[in-house]
């Protein structure tokens, strides 16, 4: 361990802050995590975990038994601070960061010479730069980079993780680590911290390109997801299985397209490409496309179901509307996870509750339906109980859900690729 970093503090416990609290650690550093949602503070310090990713739960359990990880919800005095909260985007996709300025005036009181700042939320370009500002605007005593450059007296850096739901224990320390300062010697000191346990390169350059780096990866994702999604609208009107389509385009040896969805989800595919397209909305063209492509397929599918609903009733025609079951499988923004946030199943059902007087859900990675969908006539299901509905809709390939357990014939109520 380096003798620099004695302690850490982790502002934000969610997908990304708690897994990096944790694998701190467990390599030797105490750590604090703070977090607002006293239920995942507590649940927490019983060693226990509030979201699902593989592994995590154990190695949570043992390093709070082992008093190296605890939980509180206001900041402590560390050595380093670790700022890892939403960045989501406004009604108008301009970025929200109300969250890091909320995390910047909260760990401000605890500063002393010496500390180190990470901004680890996925940012728009100049994010790192505003933090500073905001730490500056609150420590009048202190010196930040944006005044005194290298001599400053706190080191202020930017390090996006790139890790994948499901995988993250494993790709938090295999991955390669962007490190952006604000200054050199801010960029070794924080690629020294995560030299603790990264065995992946870490790679120094300045914050706002360590900020565009991350834009860039899920922007690039992004456009490619827009295509596939965009040629399915199309092989839909032409007739053509995009499926068995995409599968002989791919025997080409330079082409590799992914497959496509009932739209992108996620917080950071389905929010990223938007803060480029906020900074330089005249030049950001094909992101923005792309972007609006991948935004537009929800609607789609939501308009492929209403006509498979009205096919039923035509060759059903003792049935009315109300009498029509629907289940639909999968709300996670994609397989296997529990993670909900901006997913396009999550809009899907949502529209369609509005069809039907009963809409039946199959997620088995949550035991209760989130907040946004309580109070209404959707109902979490078991993948036992929906087998005899009328229509099924499957818009996650959760490793639960394949054609024969489905029981489901008709490819096109199908919109994503299941494992065979």
């Amino acid at each position: 361990m380096n003798s620099q970093f004695k302690h850490i503090c982790v502002i934000g416990l969610g997908y990304i802050g708690l897994p990096t609290a944790a694998t701190f650690a467990a390599h030797g550093v105490k750590v604090t995590g703070v977090d607002v949602n006293q239920h995942a503070v507590d649940m927490i310090n019983q060693g226990k975990v509030h979201i699902v990713e593989p592994d995590l739960d154990a190695l949570v359990k043992v390093v709070v038994t082992k008093g190296m990880l605890a939980a509180q919800t206001v900041p402590a005095e560390a050595d380093v601070y670790i700022v890892a909260v939403p960045t989501p985007f406004k009604d108008d996709h301009q970025p929200d960061l109300k969250y890091i300025e909320s995390a910047a005036k909260a760990l401000a009181p605890y500063l002393k010479s010496g500390n180190l700042v990470i901004l680890e939320s996925t940012s728009p370009v100049g994010a790192t730069e505003q933090m500073s500002a905001w730490l500056s605007e609150a420590r009048p005593d202190l010196t930040f980079p944006q005044q005194a450059g290298e001599a400053s007296d706190i080191r202020i850096a930017h390090c996006p993780e790139r890790v994948l739901p499901g995988k993250v224990l494993q790709e938090l320390i295999s991955n390669d680590r962007i490190i952006g300062g604000m200054t050199q010697p801010c960029s070794i000191a924080a690629s020294n911290l995560y030299k603790i346990f990264v065995q992946g390169g870490c790679i120094e350059t300045n914050a706002r390109t360590a900020e565009m780096c991350k834009l860039t990866e899920n922007s690039f994702r992004d456009v490619n997801i827009a295509f596939a999604n965009e040629l399915s609208v199309i092989c839909d009107k032409l007739d053509i299985n995009v499926w068995e389509l995409i599968a002989l385009a791919n025997r080409h040896p330079r082409v590799n397209i992914l497959q496509p969805g009932p739209g992108v989800g996620g917080h950071c595919i389905a929010v990223d490409p938007w803060f480029i397209v906020a900074k330089t909305p005249e030049q950001a063209r094909l992101i923005r496309t792309a972007r609006e492509v991948n935004d537009a397929k929800p609607e789609w599918v939501i308009d492929q179901v209403k006509i498979k609903i009205a096919e039923f009733l035509q060759a059903n025609p003792e049935k009315m509307i109300k009498d029509v079951t629907v289940a639909c499988y999968g709300l996670a923004f994609k397989p296997d996870i529990d993670d909900l946030r901006e997913s396009p199943a999550m809009a899907i059902v949502t529209k369609l509750s509005e069809q039907v007087d009963s809409l039946y859900v199959v997620e088995p990675n949550i035991s209760k339906l989130p907040l946004a969908l309580e109070n209404s006539n959707i109902i979490l299901a078991n993948l036992e109980d929906t087998k005899q509905y009328d229509v099924k809709i499957v818009l996650v390939a959760h490793k639960e859900f394949t054609i024969e357990s489905l029981g489901i014939e008709d490819k096109k109520t199908i919109f994503c690729q299941l494992k065979k």
